[in-house]
């Protein structure tokens, strides 16, 4: 299918029946946003579903495109998008949102010299004690907010025309609070308008848990959203009921320090038969703003070169680790409404 095809036949497609077949859209017959245009889910490839090129900390009041040097940006991630690609990686979906450094200009770059498939995102990071909320979002209702993000959606980001691949929100430790509920509501009545799979960074499992409670509410169902730094916490089974309920369970810390923990939380998924809802990543890159020449830039390539060994050495067959870094992230991020 050609790019015109996709662009008449839309991104969004509606899956009326509920249930499994809602919760595993079929990713041959739908295409994604890339910071390059449209995308089939089936050409995804290898995938790691959360990383970061660059990151600003300073708060959403003072955030400016001015505080940092793009060339200079480009020049450090560049190499490690190349290593990546070199390794088997064919995409990446960059989680910076809005208020925190998101810059669509630098990634479409970035993806032209890289030949890697990037991937940005909408919607507001209301974790960190909300200091990357921006102030209109306390006045604003979640429908307000919402059409805030299907905009960007439809028209594209600012004045670019890249659109994004899926939603990114962040709430702290449950219970929520008022600004981090209206988050999750604004997120669930984007998604039934656009199909964007929703990542969501979260503080505990009592919030995962609240979340998925009011994507319910919404009429939107759990399969439409992912746990983004999931964790198994003492006497909780929250990281099972999740992937019980169809919702992702994204393990994204991986690195050398922690890589026998992450092979046993993904372990436990698969022996409780919920290897279908896991995604794994590493949460790496970050271009520091404010720091000399962007501070320490973690690599990307580790998951592939030395993670994925380590699970076969655990038993995990190829087709379960291809699936992993394949399988599941087409169909977590499919663009479908998947509702309740």
């Amino acid at each position: 299918m050609n790019r015109r095809e996709f662009l008449k036949a839309g991104v969004v497609a509606v899956a009326g029946a509920k249930g499994l077949e809602a919760q595993a859209p079929d990713p041959a017959s739908r295409a994604i946003h890339s910071v390059l245009g449209p995308l089939p889910v089936s050409h995804l490839g290898v995938t790691l579903p959360h990383e970061h090129v660059l990151v600003d900390f300073i708060g959403a009041d003072k955030i400016s495109r001015s505080r940092y040097n793009a060339d200079e940006a480009f020049a450090v991630a560049l190499p490690h998008l190349q290593r990546l690609k070199d390794s088997g990686c064919q995409s990446l979906f960059e989680c910076t949102p809005a208020y925190i450094g998101r810059d669509p200009r630098l990634l479409a770059r970035l993806a032209k010299a890289s030949g890697m498939q990037l991937m940005t995102n909408t919607g507001y990071y209301g974790a960190a004690n909300d200091k990357y909320v921006p102030a209109h979002a306390y006045q604003e209702s979640a429908e307000q907010l919402c059409a805030r993000w299907v905009r960007e959606w439809r028209d594209g980001i600012e004045e670019t025309g890249i659109k994004p691949g899926f939603i990114k929100i962040g709430v702290d430790n449950g219970p929520l609070s008022e600004i981090d509920r209206k988050l999750v509501k604004a997120a669930a009545l984007a998604h039934l308008k656009t199909g964007l799979t929703i990542a969501s960074h979260t503080g505990n499992s009592a919030a995962a848990l609240e979340q998925v409670r009011i994507l319910k509410e919404a009429g939107v169902s759990a399969s439409a959203w992912i746990w983004v730094h999931a964790k198994r916490e003492a006497g909780s089974d929250a990281l099972f009921e999740v992937a019980g309920e169809g919702g992702w369970v994204e393990f994204d810390n991986v690195s050398p320090e922690r890589t026998d923990a992450c092979v046993d939380l993904v372990s436990s998924m698969k022996d409780r038969g919920h290897l279908r809802q896991v995604l794994i990543s590493q949460d790496a890159g970050w271009y520091h703003v404010g720091e000399p020449g962007g501070g320490n830039f973690k690599g990307f390539d580790f998951l592939l070169t030395g993670f994925l060994p380590k699970l076969r050495e655990k038993g995990f067959t190829d087709a379960e680790t291809q699936s992993l870094v394949r399988t599941n992230p087409a169909n977590a991020f499919s663009p479908t409404v998947r509702r309740r």
